[in-house]
């Protein structure tokens, strides 16, 4: 296997640094619609246009980030970051994935502290979440075409479809199941866990970061306790700060320790965690009324960046509404930052610690099956995702069904949204068949939503 250019010195970059550097800030502001669409975005400019990074390299980072605590799309972004421009790379990759949402939600839940969920917030972003749905769908149908490549493997994302989508099946089980699937084949038949490579692949340009390559950087003790002491240090500081600043029982110190709890066990993406978030923020901390997580999420979907980021609306919301001897927008700004702050940095560690170890791994045959096994079942936790999106994007109300173990989230057919439904097939056209760049698709679709929802409203 090559090697890439050695990163030790971090002095030495795949591409420009500058270069790398713009093609985040761009990523950064398509990335609407959840890990589904924010995957996309990076597959689409990374993968497909710019040739930067292999298929299967982008797949083997997918899969590893799929394992870890916390935004599996963000965390994507810091190990590909990471390998064209090596540890300060990853520092700009995954700061400017979260950067546009985090300026976004900071103004739209001062909106919301002052005037509540108002027309021309709603009307801004009505056209957003349907054009997301296209989004979600070329991801699902892009990756899944290139990483399915044998019945076996579509039968694993299959199965964690149905396991998720019907059975209500911890996303854990589900990623450990593929995990085993394909460690498993790789001992019996290992040509079930070799992904085709479509023809497009082969036939592009050869891509910088190519498959076989092995990134420059070797693990070592040394590198793992640096960085995890320099990287515990920075995520607690604020906290402790805070605590020897205003006391230990200030808002800030309660949202500090909480956030990082959660922020550890936040397997499975946004949607596993949120439940709990809110019964906690509303019924123990105070932080929130009853029903104004629902209004977070929504600032959250329609908004650039990691789904998880409606963690800030919360903190703003309970640092403005118990400011201490502080000004409450100071406090909310604050708060919302404290929150950003302990919830992101041990993404960056995650990836830090475990990329070099991971790039190692890549020709370990049984290691390489398992991740094989885990980004199949990855395809179907896309695809419930989308599933899930559309539902609560296209449909008011929802109702539960249950049969048996059956267990599935449907909607109520009499609340479709003609709005939605039409934004979306405008979004499904401008997307598949006008084959039209993701920011160009989204201006369109809010301006045309945004039309639709004030002339009925």
């Amino acid at each position: 296997m090559s090697e890439l250019p050695d990163p030790k010195s971090q002095t030495r970059d795949v591409v420009p640094f500058r270069t790398a550097m713009r093609a985040w800030f761009e990523i950064s502001l398509r990335t609407f619609g959840g890990p589904a669409g924010q995957i996309a975005v990076m597959h689409r400019e990374l993968v497909d246009e710019r040739r930067w990074i292999g298929e299967q390299r982008f797949l083997h980072a997918l899969s590893y980030c799929t394992l870890l605590p916390g935004p599996e799309a963000q965390q994507l972004a810091i190990y590909l970051g990471w390998l064209l421009n090596g540890t300060l790379g990853g520092l700009v990759a995954g700061t400017l994935f979260v950067l546009p949402g985090y300026v976004a939600l900071m103004g739209l839940s001062a909106v919301y502290a002052a005037w509540g969920a108002t027309t021309v917030v709603t009307a801004i972003f009505a056209g957003l979440a349907p054009a997301v749905l296209a989004i979600v769908a070329q991801a699902v149908w892009r990756i899944g075409t290139r990483a399915l490549g044998n019945r076996f493997l579509t039968g694993i994302a299959v199965a964690a479809f149905v396991g998720l989508f019907a059975f209500n099946l911890p996303f854990p089980i589900v990623i450990a199941a593929g995990a085993l699937a394909g460690y498993t084949a790789g001992r019996v038949r290992p040509e079930l866990v070799t992904a085709k490579r479509s023809a497009a692949v082969v036939d592009g340009p050869v891509p910088l970061i190519a498959d076989d390559a092995l990134h420059g950087e070797r693990p070592s003790w040394r590198r793992a306790i640096r960085i995890l002491t320099f990287g515990l240090i920075l995520w607690a500081t604020p906290v402790v700060v805070a605590a020897i600043v205003l006391g230990q029982s200030h808002v800030f110190v309660e949202q500090g320790k909480f956030f990082s709890g959660a922020a550890v066990v936040t397997f499975g993406g946004a949607y596993a965690v949120l439940s709990y978030i809110a019964q906690r923020a509303v019924d123990v901390f105070h932080w929130l009324l009853p029903g104004e997580m629902v209004n977070g999420l929504a600032l959250a979907e329609t908004t650039p960046g990691p789904l998880i980021m409606v963690v800030q609306f919360v903190g703003f919301l309970g640092a403005y509404r118990n400011p201490g001897t502080l000004d409450p927008w100071v406090a909310g700004a604050l708060g919302a930052t404290l929150v950003v702050w302990v919830t992101f940095v041990p993404c960056f560690l995650f990836v830090f610690l475990g990329a070099p170890h991971i790039e190692r791994l890549r020709h370990n045959e049984r290691l390489s099956a398992a991740l094989t096994g885990i980004t199949a079942a990855v395809v179907g936790v896309i695809a419930n995702l989308a599933l899930f999106f559309s539902i609560h994007t296209l449909f008011a109300k929802t109702h539960g069904y249950s049969w048996g173990p059956i267990d599935i989230t449907g909607p109520e057919w009499h609340t479709v949204s003609p709005r939605a439904l039409a934004v979306t097939a405008l979004a499904f056209v401008l997307v598949f068949r006008l084959k039209l760049g993701v920011l160009r698709v989204l201006g369109i679709c809010a301006v045309v939503g945004a039309a639709i929802y004030l002339a009925t409203h």
